[in-house]
């Protein structure tokens, strides 16, 4: 650290709102660290076409050979699916499929494909990557969702919904272009991580009932995806905008930048980038706001959320140092206008570049250090955004960094508590300009509106109902995902999850683990209410016990069960 701390408050967990030490000059400006360069890789291009060639695949392959050269990977481009074995594709850190239509692969293709995913490789999905390989399973969910139909050419309003990851940081809340904006079979939202969505609203053809995502994320049998609708026309890949887009894509695929690319529902906006409603500075300094950004300027200071948050949660937020910076973000701390009583009483997350491994990014500060080698395999430098998950769980802090856990914490002290109290960001002190986007909230127990669509589980299964029968005590169990109504649940506001008007039920109100999990009338009984809870189980309060995937294998039809709590992965659900 660079500060000289408050003498009765030096052995803290705060001490990271120490004093900056006088001087007879102004503190210097903040400064912005320049990028580092990304090492030299390579990226094989795929564009082979079986069905619609689109007149814009040869400026595609043109454009991603100038951001190759001025960002330091090479292209090969080809359209010979003899170049997909395991040896050849191995030495790239992204395959990129460029427009590509219909069956373009063969069996052996296919399996080195997906060897080449299971070893960590990275995909890039381009426009008509959508409308490619209907009939093999494994593709439609690396691509995330595949081509239904599309309307005419037009501009529309892009939402972008992730500010943080590579592919759209560069970007505004809203984004305006032409394009051919495609309808997807289904909606890849519980699957992936959407980056930005249509605003149906904007153009004339969207048939996804207002929720339409064109770009996202998602880590997919042991590599990464990314797909992105846009480059129909020529014009897109002569956009600085588009062409940045697909720059973020490609390096985020091929490992060269974290984010956190879980699904993500159910979240509430703290701080949305419009205004600081609901936010309060409590001592000097404080951040200014300017495009959708908050950004800490003197202090030593805190801006404090004024609602309490109470029970368990999980906290999400965007971050980026411009350089060695130091904030923190303050978490279980009682109101007040003195920053140091959440020192005194809360406990601080750090967010500082270089500071020893007890006082630096992911740890809590004073209690706990970061594993640091997750920590580093996690981070962005600085420049970079990167997003906490902050998840508490009774007195237990789980610290995400970009969806990757780097933190595990336990608040024994009895006179803390981190279920109960105030949220804050730390603005440091002169030069350290530390910069926020997208603050979110999801609290367990919330009533949100009813919500409708798949419930995933293991193995991107989908939770269904045996048959699609309704009769009480049909059977639940897990199947391949299909889009039937058997497989299409309501999130109920009094806690219920319904199917084809019935509930998911505990058979006999039970609490034993193996307890039969079934279709029944809706009665209003503990035995028919679920929460989502931040940790990805679905549990039933009255048993205390969760939704569970039977056995060890999860194949289609795998029946689901009452069991005792443990969070493997036959326990996480994704609901709608």
């Amino acid at each position: 650290m660079r500060t000289t701390c408050k003498a009765a408050l030096a052995l803290t967990a705060g001490a990271a709102l120490c004093l900056p030490p006088q001087a007879a000059a102004p503190a210097a400006a903040p400064h912005t660290a320049a990028p580092a360069a990304d090492p030299t890789y390579g990226i094989l291009v795929f564009s082979r076409t079986a069905g619609f060639r689109h007149d814009s695949v040869d400026e595609g392959v043109t454009a991603l050979r100038e951001l190759g050269a001025a960002h330091d990977f090479t292209v090969t481009a080809t359209e010979d699916p003899a170049a997909f074995t395991t040896d050849n594709l191995a030495r790239y850190r992204a395959v990129v499929f460029l427009s590509t239509t219909g069956d373009v692969l063969g069996p052996a293709q296919e399996a080195a494909l997906e060897q080449y995913m299971g070893a960590g490789g990275g995909y890039v999905g381009v426009h008509a990557a959508a409308d490619t390989e209907y009939d093999w399973p494994f593709y439609a969910g690396l691509a995330g969702a595949l081509f239904q139909s599309h309307p005419a050419i037009q501009p529309a309003t892009v939402r972008v919904e992730d500010r943080a990851h590579d592919a759209t940081a560069h970007l505004g809340a809203a984004w305006q272009r032409t394009d051919e904006w495609y309808n997807y079979r289904t909606n890849p939202r519980t699957t992936a991580h959407v980056l930005a969505a249509l605003d149906e609203s904007s153009y004339s053809g969207g048939t996804m009932s207002g929720d339409h995502p064109i770009a996202w994320c998602k880590d997919y049998a042991g590599g990464r995806a990314f797909y992105t609708g846009g480059g129909h026309t020529a014009e897109s890949y002569a956009e600085p905008a588009f062409r940045r887009h697909l720059l973020g894509g490609i390096r985020w695929a091929a490992g060269l930048t974290q984010a956190d690319c879980r699904p993500e529902t159910g979240y509430t906006p703290l701080f949305d980038g419009t205004g600081t409603t609901g936010w309060k500075q409590a001592g000097p300094g404080g951040f200014t706001l300017n495009d959708g950004t908050l950004t800490s300027q003197g202090g030593m200071g805190l801006f404090r959320y004024d609602r309490e948050i109470t029970g368990d949660y999980s906290l999400k937020l965007d971050w980026k140092l411009h350089g060695d910076d130091n904030s923190g973000v303050f978490l279980g701390f009682p109101a007040s206008d003195d920053p140091w009583s959440a020192v005194d009483h809360g406990y601080e997350i750090q967010i500082d570049a270089t500071d020893t491994a007890d006082r630096t990014t992911g740890a809590v500060y004073g209690f706990r250090s970061a594993d640091v080698a997750a920590r580093d395999a996690a981070l962005n430098p600085p420049g970079e955004w990167n997003t906490y998950e902050l998840r508490v769980t009774g007195e237990r802090l789980e610290i995400f960094l970009n969806g990757r856990k780097i933190n595990d914490f336990t608040n024994t002290d009895p006179a803390r508590s981190l279920r109960d109290g105030h949220i804050g960001l730390q603005n440091h002190g002169d030069g350290d300009a530390v910069s926020f986007r997208n603050i979110r909230l999801q609290q367990d127990g919330a009533t949100p509106g009813p919500r409708t669509g798949e419930i995933r589980g293991v193995n991107d299964t989908c939770l269904d109902v045996d048959g699609a029968g309704t009769a009480d005590g049909t059977r639940v169990q897990i199947y391949a995902c299909n889009s039937s109504a058997a497989q299409r649940w309501t999130v109920s506001a009094d806690g219920t999850l319904r199917a084809l008007g019935k509930c998911l039920d505990v058979s006999g109100g039970g609490s034993l683990d193996g307890t039969r999990i079934q279709l029944w009338t809706c009665n209003g009984t503990g035995a028919q209410v679920w929460t989502a809870r931040s940790d990805g189980t679905v549990r039933n309060p009255q048993s205390g016990k969760c939704l569970d995937a039977s056995g060890g294998t999860w194949e289609d039809r795998t029946q689901v069960h009452l069991w005792t709590c443990h969070t493997g992965p036959n326990q996480k659900w994704t609901l709608p």
